[in-house]
């Protein structure tokens, strides 16, 4: 087979591993620069550390932004087009970016690159439907699951790889990531084969690519929107981790940077371990909805275990429960790809992306003003903990409205 030909469903087993290494260069490209990217920052801002951290805001809301404007575009490209120009187009566009990030000169170039690496980050929704493409709807779910895993990869290479190109010099990472993209972009232009044939293709509109268009899929299909608003308040539960988890454990444990990076390196691990290695007997033995209904479950523990810890050994202890979150996912993706037409898939995947984006502008501010509020000195009732009961709480409401918006449907158009 041609790298011009469609991929057969079941998948080409080389494709599919480009695509899970393509997850994971996104993933670890925004790992390497976590540990050094405030800092350049803050070498910029002439060492004034707070108004650094407030342009390290915009540089996260700008990122969230691009991502929540550009996932469902790529994906409606992509139902137009096909899955293979976009993957590769944008893979090449994020190792140049990286290099334009290394060579910024100030801190108003940083941003442009950030910008442009949230547009080109973005491909995770295409990469997504071409799972969908070349994976049959019974295996979909363990499909899901490799993105899942390659998303733990990312997270467990990438701020311990960060941090030690970042000793030697605060350009490095950039570097590192601009090369991982750009080898793996020049290896798909050999192996990736094209997911959706032409008569399987549908056409484009700025209705449907646009952030609101895309959204206007979730409304055409039976239970779609009930599942959007479990997967939008999962999501923002989830932003409780990368908006104050640092905060959390220096403020209550007194922990180093090197012990946070230690941990954050166990959720990756554990986060691997369900993603590749539960996610297939635990579908099997519980079903898609199961598996949905036990990973809420299993969040709502692991955060009332990190906001009760009393000391760092106990937040520990809670890591392998919180893991189990996992299983939500690729539950959530099977049971909403199985509601939507093969040709509608990239659109479901930038609707999908498009609610990470709401909650990536969401979540940062409703955390870090909990955290604040409830650590102030001058309150007689301290709650440092309250973010993560925060984070339970939407869960909860999670699993309220997934009691019925999973429950099963007489007609499913994309099994």
């Amino acid at each position: 087979m041609s790298t011009q030909q469609s991929a057969p469903q079941g998948g080409r087993p080389a494709a599919v591993i480009f695509i899970f290494i393509t997850v994971v260069i996104d993933v670890l490209g925004f790992g390497l620069i976590i540990p050094v990217l405030p800092k350049l920052i803050e070498q910029f801002m002439g060492g004034d550390t707070a108004r650094a951290a407030l342009v390290y805001g915009v540089f996260g809301t700008a990122w969230s932004l691009m991502q929540f404007l550009f996932a469902p575009l790529l994906g409606a490209i992509s139902d137009r087009f096909g899955r293979r120009k976009v993957i590769l187009i944008s893979c090449f566009g994020l190792g140049l970016d990286y290099i334009v990030m290394a060579l910024a000169p100030g801190v108003g170039w940083l941003l442009l690159g950030r910008i442009i690496s949230g547009i080109c980050a973005s491909n995770f929704s295409t990469a997504g439907a071409y799972i969908a493409d070349v994976s049959p709807p019974e295996k979909r779910a363990q499909a899901f699951g490799l993105i899942g895993a390659a998303f733990g990869v990312g997270f467990v290479l990438g701020p311990a790889l960060g941090g030690l190109l970042g000793d030697i010099s605060p350009r490095l990472p950039f570097w590192g990531a601009a090369t991982l993209a750009l080898i793996n972009a020049t290896y798909g232009l050999f192996v990736l084969p094209e997911s959706l044939p032409p008569e399987k293709r549908d056409g484009f509109s700025w209705r449907k690519a646009n952030p609101v268009g895309s959204l206007t899929l979730l409304r055409s299909h039976p239970d779609l929107m009930g599942f959007a608003g479990i997967h939008l308040l999962f999501q923002i539960a989830h932003c409780v981790l990368p908006s104050v988890f640092v905060l959390y454990t220096g403020y209550r444990y007194g922990w180093s940077s090197s012990t946070v990076g230690l941990t954050l390196t166990a959720v990756g691990v554990f986060s691997i371990i369900v993603q590749g290695g539960l996610v297939k007997p635990a579908v099997k033995h519980l079903g898609e909805r199961g598996a949905l209904y036990t990973g809420l479950l299993f969040g709502m523990a692991g955060f009332a275990g990190f906001a009760l810890a009393p000391t760092g050994f106990w937040l520990w202890a809670s890591l392998p429960v919180f893991a189990l979150m996992g299983l939500f996912s690729p539950g959530l993706q099977s049971l909403m790809s199985r509601r939507v037409a093969p040709y509608e898939q990239g659109k479901l995947q930038g609707a999908n992306a498009s609610i990470i984006g709401i909650a990536g502008m969401i979540g940062p501010g409703l955390f870090t003003v909990s955290f604040a509020h409830f650590i102030d000195k001058g309150r007689a009732w301290m709650l440092p903990g309250a973010p993560f009961f925060l984070a339970a709480g939407l869960l909860v409401l999670a699993l309220a409205l997934a009691l019925q918006a999973a429950r099963p449907v007489a007609t499913q158009p994309g099994a």
